[in-house]
């Protein structure tokens, strides 16, 4: 589709909960002003159209209501659970582990996910648009150990094909770049977004690019998704996973299993199984460590290794995710 279709489609975005559970057929959910003021609710027609009329318990509509538990104060949980603030040499510049460096290019996402680690980041002035786009460029310039920049946000793939294009093309231009690691859920919450002309930026430089999805449940993959997923894979554009344990969402054997299933239909690699990050307002979705290592010693007992994520757990200043065994 053409670029003005999908941020057509962007614009008309659900941003009101209880108009979304009017069209849902689902009465007596409470929801928090509180946190939807803070963290404001927004969801794509796509996404929102997989979730089951009439069930408050759909795994897809809990990861995107503000709900009262949002409100709770629980130790250990913060704005900012990775220091990720203190990890910026220079705005929008995260550079936490050896040969890898983040650019936060947008702090815009299609849907908002309510436990996302980065809910209360300051976008604003921590992103590499504008004037932090050269500096960020001279810093990973200077750096030769640098072989791989990983696109974030936000979400990346929100910006414009023009402004991504020029993106790509400059750092191609810093030789001792390799790869390049998109971090994006767009490919399965607004498919239409990736267009001809994204692909083929994404393959006419040197770099290897390198795909990450988010998805958490195999409900958030339909047809339309599947269609994206294979033209990605057509373009020689490896596609991995990540997702993240919520209690009540996909904390079982079965629902991880059907994910694995359906991601490897549809050409994605599982890679990570994160524990969640303790940030402020996402303590309902914490599963505990020790169910964690259960749901995991079933995993492989039922699916080939090619196909069970590596559960991990980030700490703030590690030197790389640390893996649960």
């Amino acid at each position: 589709m053409q670029q003005q279709n999908w941020q057509t489609l962007l614009q008309k975005s659900t941003k009101s909960p209880s108009l979304l559970l009017d069209d849902l057929d689902i009465g007596g959910t409470t929801l928090s002003e509180t946190a939807n003021d803070l963290f404001p609710f927004r969801s794509t027609a796509s996404f929102s159209g997989r979730i089951e009329k009439g069930n408050p318990e759909d795994p897809l509509l809990r990861q995107i209501l503000p709900l009262p538990d949002e409100d709770l104060e629980h130790p250990g949980f913060s704005h900012d659970p990775l220091a990720e603030q203190a990890q910026q040499p220079i705005p929008g510049v995260l550079h936490k582990y050896n040969g890898r460096v983040l650019l936060i290019v947008t702090g815009a996402c299609a849907i908002h996910c309510r436990y996302c680690f980065r809910r209360h980041f300051p976008y604003t002035n921590a992103n590499t648009g504008g004037d932090n786009l050269a500096p960020a460029l001279e810093y990973l310039a200077n750096d030769n150990s640098v072989s791989e920049v990983i696109l974030s946000g936000g979400d990346p793939l929100m910006v414009s094909d023009e402004r991504f294009t020029t993106l790509v093309n400059l750092l191609a231009g810093i030789q001792h770049i390799k790869r390049l690691r998109i971090h994006s859920r767009i490919p399965v919450v607004l498919p239409e977004r990736i267009t001809d002309t994204l692909l083929h930026c994404l393959t006419a430089t040197r770099l290897q690019p390198v795909m990450v999805l988010h998805v958490n449940h195999a409900n958030e993959l339909d047809p339309a998704t599947a269609l994206v997923l294979k033209k990605i894979n057509q373009h020689n554009i490896p596609l991995l996973n990540q997702s993240v344990l919520l209690k009540g969402i996909n904390d079982s054997v079965d629902t991880l299993v059907q994910l694995s299933e359906k991601l490897f239909e549809n050409g994605v690699i599982p890679y990570y199984l994160h524990m969640l990050d303790p940030v402020k307002g996402a303590f309902h979705f914490q599963v505990e460590e020790t169910r964690a290592k259960q749901i995991m010693q079933q995993l492989h007992r039922q699916l080939p290794g090619y196909l069970v994520p590596r559960l991990v757990r980030e700490i703030a200043g590690a030197a790389s995710k640390l893996p649960i065994s």
